[in-house]
């Protein structure tokens, strides 16, 4: 994937940081890589709502973009596992901030759970 050129504009760096984890689900994967490594059925199976094909080209731009590495097991079937690289875990403390922030202010953003209503049974006349 090719990245665009950041270099002297204002708020670079963060524009730069935002371009290597940006969209739905790279974020995702990294937050799940954190636990260790993973085969591409356990991550998919992690990340409900991703397709293999959407999962399959973000481990591809992770893996472009050196966060996560890649190795693939010389057997039959073929087993290929997924972690992060050393630059992948320099981005720890970025995606957990990130998930204490979803946490604290999860009633105000859409993936929060639909608030349960509750309807009061109707009296008899």
């Amino acid at each position: 994937m090719k990245r665009r050129n950041f270099a002297r504009r204002p708020g670079c760096s963060v524009e730069a940081t935002l371009d290597l984890i940006d969209g739905k689900w790279k974020g995702v994967i990294l937050y799940h890589l954190q636990g260790g490594t993973h085969r591409f059925g356990e991550l998919r199976r992690r990340v409900p709502g991703i397709t293999q094909r959407m999962l399959t080209k973000q481990l591809r731009a992770l893996e472009e973009d050196k966060l996560v590495i890649r190795k693939v097991y010389a057997e039959v079937p073929p087993r290929v596992e997924y972690s992060l690289s050393e630059l992948g875990e320099s981005l720890k403390p970025v995606i957990d901030i990130l998930k204490a922030w979803g946490e604290s202010h999860q009633q105000r953003l859409s993936c929060a759970p639909a608030p349960v209503i509750v309807k009061k049974p109707k009296r008899a006349a």
